[in-house]
């Protein structure tokens, strides 16, 4: 495979790669270079964190005080922000450092598809590690076990949907965001589901909780069939509908090759999809080994998330990230920080990740980790839970912090030590740019540094990752 493929391909089904491990993958063939990725990806290891707080936890502490304090309240919020903020880092290391490629990509795209918030830093955590062992699987058994999920349940107030006084949210999100798309269910078959998802509730420990006296087990008519049906008789009656199918794979068809839809390629693949009962990984192999997916159309379409941007260039550059916490900072300038999507229907994606802000940071991001510089930064200060509906204003933070850094290219330079500098400018290029750079080449070439061919590499590095085509997958 050319480079400039084994990198498309390395992007989109994961982060990209750095220059050695490419290298590898010249003298496969595309069909052995898709089933290594989905071989590497094949074992599941969770994020385990010891010391994360649970809501019985909490519930302990707060049980043994005769009388709760704001101030109690106040540290309770402030110790699981901090487990948050822990998990969010051992989730990027993940995404850095762990074979799985596709399988953290696609653990991040369920991060996306179903969005919530919750405070409990343990809810986090299970709706995490849920994602990835799911992520290649069923998303029959996906979709059932996150609407059994305590993140969700809270996020989507579930907990208050009762007999008699049912809450319509989770089942409205479920027919509109999760799986069939405006405009494929009535408003009187939101209120008939929510009816079979009263009783849906969890423990303190975040176990799921059927409460048959909240239940309303009376007859409901839902998308012109009538019975006593459950939850799950209505998440099973969704997906019989093969207007899921296809909303899954267009969102799934944007996220990977492009936001543009193809509707007879989506139809194709939707098929796939349907007559394997939802089977995620073959849907993915289907696209992937497709022609369409290497035409020239769909590569460099896409601006990556900054989730994607900041894992992208710590692989590409093998960089060991000293102050850890700066990783924090990066999200919340770039207004993608993990765990806290804006509200129920995630992040928006596409040119939204883009402005005259986050661009001028985006642009000078590799130079920070390149030179380990100190930058001012700024972002909407608000790591607060809301719950769906309520209005929060933000203020906006500005602080220094000084990003401590190392990278590792003396593989990479070994590897071109032999060629021309030209050789290399024009290599570095086809492997960092998904686009031709066309009448830039020469100018940004000779901003390299020719002292000698190993500053040559790195000066070349820093320059191309710093074009505006380098925010394209």
């Amino acid at each position: 495979m050319e480079i400039k493929n084994i990198q498309h391909l390395s992007r989109r089904a994961g982060f990209g790669m750095n220059f050695e491990d490419a290298i590898i993958y010249r003298d496969s063939s595309r069909q052995e270079a898709v089933k290594k990725i989905f071989s590497d990806s094949t074992e599941y290891k969770p994020i385990q964190y010891e010391y994360i707080t649970s809501m019985s936890d909490i519930k302990d502490r707060i049980t043994e005080k005769d009388r709760i304090t704001e101030k109690d309240r106040k540290e309770e919020k402030k110790k699981s922000r901090l487990e948050i903020k822990d998990l969010n880092l051992l989730w990027i290391d993940k995404m850095v450092n762990d074979k799985a490629q596709l399988r953290e990509k696609m653990t991040l795209f369920w991060h996306g598809h179903f969005a919530c918030r919750s405070a409990i830093a343990d809810f986090n955590l299970r709706q995490n590690n849920l994602f990835r062992i799911r992520a290649l699987g069923s998303f029959r058994n996906l979709l059932h076990d996150i609407s059994k999920d305590p993140a969700m349940l809270e996020f989507l107030n579930n907990k208050q949907n009762r007999k008699g006084h049912p809450n319509e949210n989770f089942a409205r999100e479920l027919m509109e965001l999760f799986t069939l798309g405006r405009g494929n269910y009535t408003e009187q078959d939101i209120k008939e589901s929510a009816r079979a998802f009263t009783g849906w509730s969890f423990d303190d420990s975040g176990g799921f909780v059927f409460n048959k006296k909240q239940f309303d087990d009376g007859v409901k008519t839902f998308r012109g069939k009538t019975g006593n049906f459950t939850g799950e008789n209505i998440i099973d009656m969704i997906l019989d509908d093969k207007k899921c199918a296809e909303f899954i794979t267009k969102k799934i068809y944007r996220y990977f090759v492009n936001e543009d839809i193809s509707e007879s390629s989506v139809k194709d693949f939707a098929d796939i999809f349907y007559r394997s009962d939802y089977d995620i990984e073959k849907l993915l192999q289907s696209i992937f080994l497709s022609d369409i997916f290497f035409e020239e159309s769909n590569k460099g379409n896409r601006i990556k998330s900054p989730v994607e941007y900041i894992v992208e260039i710590m692989r590409t550059l093998k960089v060991d990230m000293q102050d850890k916490e700066s990783l924090i900072v990066i999200e919340k300038s770039l207004n993608q920080l993990l765990f806290y999507p804006p509200n129920v229907a995630g992040w928006q994606g596409g040119k939204s990740w883009i402005d005259t802000s986050t661009l001028l940071f985006r642009l000078r991001l590799p130079e920070l980790i390149f030179r380990s510089s100190e930058i001012e930064f700024s972002y909407k200060n608000s790591d607060n839970v809301t719950e769906m509906g309520n209005k929060k204003n933000y203020t906006n933070k500005i602080l220094n912090r000084n990003i401590k850094s190392k990278i590792d290219l003396a593989g990479t330079i070994k590897i071109l030590s032999a060629d021309t500098m030209d050789d290399i400018f024009n290599t570095l290029a086809a492997f960092l740019i998904p686009v031709d750079l066309n009448g830039k080449k020469n100018m940004v070439k000779d901003n390299c540094d020719t002292t000698n061919k190993d500053d040559f590499i790195e000066s070349a590095f820093f320059q191309i990752m710093s074009l505006p085509e380098y925010q394209l997958s």
